[in-house]
């Protein structure tokens, strides 16, 4: 009896339990050790960041938010190849023969030079009195002395329509040069500002980097406008070139700070993909419509004004607010793109979060200079700087050899600029599949055989071919390196870090320009010495630790695991049979 009672003492006090709980004690005990078990791993940034909601409202909004800089990005990048660029076709002006057509004024004033690609002198003309040749009626005789031009070229304006300030200011011939050398003053001033805007992006955070790199384009750009020298336009391009790479990089390295691991490639790549190619395919009409050179600098320049708004549209990076040690401030944006997106985070898990963070706080707040101090992370640093370079240099030769494929300047431009998005939507559906390694030096590769190619063919259509191939594939490579060097190092020096890769990438970018300027001695040779340096991209690549499916690293022991981590044969799709993970899938130990 006493059995008996005991028994139903116990079933009555279960039913009283679940009365008061609603929830039965084996489920509700199996749910502690779950949530015990859970909350006993240490939570990093990009587990309240999944709670948030992956991809969602706020990210959307994001994703529109940064895409005015993408586009001021192809602004400062190219817009000088719009306002040098002259026509390949020209010859020396000639006063007293105005009144012929420019095909008489040629036939009768400039020598035929028949080893030239033209049959024509394009720095030379005839020395004679052209009142008595008219009048005379005779044609040109080859026994004439020559001389320089002095009074200026003509310019074929099938090629270009309108006036730039190389054909303002006559940088041809001799001045030839002035292009490249502007363009190299132009990645010098890149330089400057890479450190410049690093070091404010990690000291002051990202905002104020984006808004004053692109109010330094803005005044750059729109003070070229005045300048009659070369000195004066190289200070307007120097200027204009510490905008360079900022002006969208810091806005992409705040995109990717809010975005959490799983699709972290496919967003980032994707927008870059949308807008930057956007800007670039609309680039050249923008040029053809303004008319000249001042009116397009102008408006290229002055919208990146518009930068100021930025704080109004856009959240300062919580990963950036936790390496100054604001845990509330990051956790309150966390919290409003929860709101966003309709999505609430458990207040167990931002207590837990707060805890380990101020337990780890003041663990380091390190800097650009420790990076040189720690062997890995430092031999990481130069190994993707020399990727980096090398993709760059290839990215712009091929870029500034557009001129050399005789095809129409304008629509090849948009033509092979537009293989930007169906390379980076390809990218990001497949990066993470393929891994960062094993694709950018595969794309490379494929790059450096059609560089070749291109040289060889020489011009028409199936050079514009062979070109747009090349840059399809070198677009690949490039954009991966960026997002690849962002997610090599720790939050409190990613700014900094990406600083220094890109100042590297922007001296290889100063000898881009003189490697496109060969093209005087050997035609085929600026393609050439393309190919060869996307080689030598396919082999680094494959010395730098693979990245993909991997927790951006928050502190230099994390960036120094990745490191130890290298595999040479690791592909993610292809996981090693201890992972728990399935190739194509990830696992978080917080996500809904």
């Amino acid at each position: 009896m006493s059995a008996v009672l005991s028994e139903m003492s116990k079933t009555v006090e279960l039913k009283i339990d679940v009365a008061k709980n609603g929830t039965d004690p084996p489920k509700q005990a199996e749910n502690d050790k779950n949530n015990n078990a859970a909350t006993a791993q240490k939570l990093d940034f990009d587990d309240l960041l999944i709670q948030a909601g992956q991809f969602g409202l706020y990210q959307i909004i994001l994703i529109l938010a940064t895409m005015p800089f993408y586009i001021y990005g192809v602004f400062v990048y190219y817009t000088q190849l719009f306002i040098t660029e002259v026509s390949t076709q020209h010859w020396c002006w000639v006063p007293e023969l105005e009144n012929l057509t420019a095909v008489d004024r040629r036939r009768l004033a400039i020598p035929l030079d028949e080893s030239g690609r033209y049959g024509y002198d394009q720095c030379k003309a005839y020395v004679a009195n052209w009142t008595e040749v008219l009048l005379s009626g005779k044609g040109p005789d080859s026994t004439w002395n020559t001389e320089p031009c002095q009074y200026g070229w003509e310019f074929e304006p099938s090629e270009i329509p309108y006036p730039t300030i190389s054909s303002e200011l006559g940088w041809v011939c001799d001045k030839r040069s002035y292009q490249a050398s502007a363009q190299s003053i132009f990645f010098f001033g890149s330089i400057f500002g890479g450190f410049l805007i690093g070091w404010l992006a990690d000291r002051y955070g990202r905002l104020p980097a984006i808004i004053a790199s692109n109010l330094i384009g803005c005044i750059g750009g729109t003070a070229s406008i005045f300048v009659s020298s070369f000195i004066e336009f190289a200070i307007c391009r120097f200027i204009m070139g510490m905008a360079y790479d900022n002006s969208v990089m810091i806005a992409y390295l705040l995109l990717l700070e809010y975005i959490a691991p799983k699709y972290r490639t496919l967003i980032s790549n994707l927008s870059f993909a949308l807008f930057y190619t956007l800007g670039s395919v609309a680039l050249p009409w923008i040029a053809l419509a303004c008319g000249h050179w001042k009116v397009t600098s102008l408006a290229t320049s002055l919208p990146m004004a518009l930068a100021i708004f930025a704080p109004f549209i856009l959240f300062e990076s919580p990963r950036w607010l936790l390496t100054r040690g604001r845990i509330d401030d990051a956790i309150q944006k966390v919290k409003m793109i929860g709101k966003v997106n309709r999505k609430e985070i458990p207040s167990k898990l931002i207590k837990q979060f707060k805890e380990e963070f101020t337990d780890n706080n003041g663990e380091e707040q390190g800097t650009v200079l420790e990076i040189l101090k720690r062997p890995l992370v430092r031999k990481m640093l130069i190994l993707i700087c020399i990727e980096y370079m090398c993709c760059v240099i290839v990215f712009d030769a091929l870029v500034r050899s557009l001129g050399q494929l005789q095809f129409d300047f304008f629509l090849s431009f948009s033509v092979v600029s537009f293989t930007e998005f169906p390379s980076l939507l390809i990218l990001a559906i497949i990066m993470d599949w393929t891994g960062r390694r094993w694709l950018v030096s595969l794309m490379s590769t494929v790059s450096c055989i059609f560089c070749v190619l291109t040289a060889l063919i020489g011009g028409g259509i199936p050079a514009v071919v062979c070109a747009v191939v090349a840059r399809f594939a070198i677009n690949m490579s490039y954009t991966a390196a960026i997002q690849w060097g962002a997610e090599l190092f720790p939050t409190s020096v990613r700014g900094s870090a990406l600083g220094v890769i890109h100042i590297l990438g922007y001296i290889g970018t100063m000898i881009s320009p003189y490697i496109v300027y060969l093209e005087i001695y050997i035609s085929w040779l600026p393609l050439v010495a393309a190919g060869v340096v996307a080689a030598c991209s396919a082999v680094v690549a494959l010395t730098l630790p693979e990245t993909a499916k991997k927790d951006m690293p928050q502190t230099f022991a994390e960036a120094e695991t990745l490191a130890r981590s290298q595999r040479f044969f690791e592909i993610p799709c292809f996981p090693r049979k201890t992972e728990a993970d399935n190739c194509g899938q990830e696992k978080f130990p917080f996500e809904p």
